[in-house]
């Protein structure tokens, strides 16, 4: 479940960045995310994500939701292009340039791929790796961060 949460970040991340004044639009996303089949749960999960992430209001994201900028860029070692595809590749850099990946969020996410031990590495692969990541810090056990109930939601 928390792939589809990732999925829902990926989206509010993008409309927050193409349009600066939907932050204030935030119950007309929520709609949007019902109509196209996600929960409530999931829908609070990842807001609460974004609230925690950033510590602020939405509109500060917004007026600040310009292209990330960074000193510098990663490159994929030529083994890493061979084990993680390009599809997943493109949506590594998707979430970095929306600012739900961060360089270590990045690094630690292609280290972990490369640990896996499989041949290849795909989209789906991936956006576990991702799920993972953001939703389990460092130091707690698996799924102490968030844990889903179907039934109930998250305020």
């Amino acid at each position: 479940m928390n792939e589809r949460v990732v999925e829902i970040l990926v989206y509010i991340m993008s409309e927050i960045r193409g349009n600066k004044t939907v932050a204030a639009q935030l119950e007309v996303l929520s709609r949007d995310l019902v109509q196209r089949g996600y929960t409530e749960n999931e829908i609070s999960s990842a807001f609460s994500w974004l609230v925690d992430r950033y510590k602020s209001d939405f509109e500060e994201l917004a007026r600040n939701s310009g292209p990330t900028l960074s000193h510098s860029f990663r490159i994929l070692h030529d083994l890493e292009r061979l084990v993680i595809t390009p599809a997943a590749q493109g949506y590594l850099l998707q979430l970095r340039a929306l600012g739900i990946l961060d360089d270590a969020d990045l690094e630690g996410i292609i280290e972990r791929a490369m640990m896996v031990g499989s041949p290849r590495i795909d989209e789906s692969e991936i956006k576990s790796l991702i799920a993972s990541t953001l939703f389990n810090p460092q130091g707690l056990p698996e799924g102490a961060f968030l844990f889903f109930e179907p039934s109930k939601m998250i305020h």
